[in-house]
């Protein structure tokens, strides 16, 4: 098995969806995961790749989050696009990250995920609540490279 494959259970991976929807449930903000053995290039610049391969550039708002993972290089990254970036404090991304980092480091990497897509989701909830007939612009699955 890839290093992918062993980075979360079945289990695990079911978890991170139930807290992208549990997130999104009260924002127009999306979230997504994507997970990936190892990147070529710096962190950051894959997973603005990654960011637009998804599409997340595309929702109406600008209000779209990834935590991109690269596992074999022990790296990881969050962004976020236009919207949600000009509205978070400056240092949102460094918290938020810090608690993935500690939950990583002790080889929790489920509750990082899940710890960091719920901050995540009350910073998109702060500045993009939910309003009726917002539809889900992006899947919740989990992405893998």
């Amino acid at each position: 098995m890839s290093k992918v494959e062993d980075f979360l259970t079945k289990e695990d991976e079911q978890a991170i969806v139930e807290a992208i929807c549990m997130a999104e449930k009260e924002t127009s903000g999306e979230i997504r995961v994507h997970i990936e053995k190892t990147t070529s290039i710096d962190a950051f610049d894959r997973a603005l790749e990654v960011f637009h391969l998804l599409e997340m550039d595309q929702t109406q708002l600008k209000n779209g989050v990834l935590i991109y993972v690269a596992v074999e290089d022990k790296k990881f990254v969050i962004c976020g696009d236009k919207g949600i970036n000009e509205v978070v404090a400056n240092d949102f991304w460094d918290t938020t990250k810090e608690i993935i980092k500690s939950h990583f480091k002790s080889g929790n990497f489920k509750q990082g995920l899940v710890d960091g897509i719920l901050m995540s989701g009350e910073q998109l909830k702060t500045h993009y609540p939910y309003v009726e007939g917002d539809t889900n612009e992006l899947s919740n699955e989990i992405s893998k490279g």
